[in-house]
């Protein structure tokens, strides 16, 4: 069910300071942005690291303490998995969200207390078709 990593996403209060510091560890400037939204590509999968403004966070989770970043799953059917998903017992963090097209994310906080972010990511099988995994 779960096919890959497709973004890891990090709440940041200054956006502009968070962009600035990642762009300066990684060593390149996010590829993609838009207001409240930085992402920058890296790895071999050219896998994804989003910062985003910290008043979009669910539920205020951002000023909870440490950490806040929510690791999202490829699924190919992001709104089937939510529903088994809390069927198994999860609840719900962030229900099924377009955050563009192509894109679509949903979170839920497993029994244990993990946050579990699924999403389908047009990105993500893009990059499975070029290197031919998506053949094997």
């Amino acid at each position: 069910m779960l096919r890959g990593l497709t973004t890891v996403s990090f709440w940041a209060a200054d956006l502009d300071a968070a962009k600035r510091w990642y762009a300066e560890l990684l060593g390149f400037e996010p590829y993609f942005e838009r207001p409240g939204y930085a992402e920058f590509r890296l790895g071999d999968y050219q896998h994804e690291l989003g910062l985003i403004d910290a008043r979009y966070a669910p539920g205020g989770t951002a000023s909870a303490g440490p950490g806040g970043a929510v690791v999202y799953w490829h699924v190919d059917d992001v709104r089937a998995v939510f529903e088994k998903l809390l069927s198994m017992g999860a609840k719900e963090y962030e229900g099924p969200v377009e955050r563009g097209p192509g894109f679509v994310t949903a979170s839920v906080i497993d029994p244990f207390g993990n946050v579990l972010g699924v999403m389908y990511n047009a990105h993500y099988l893009e990059i499975l078709g070029e290197t031919g995994a998506a053949d094997a």
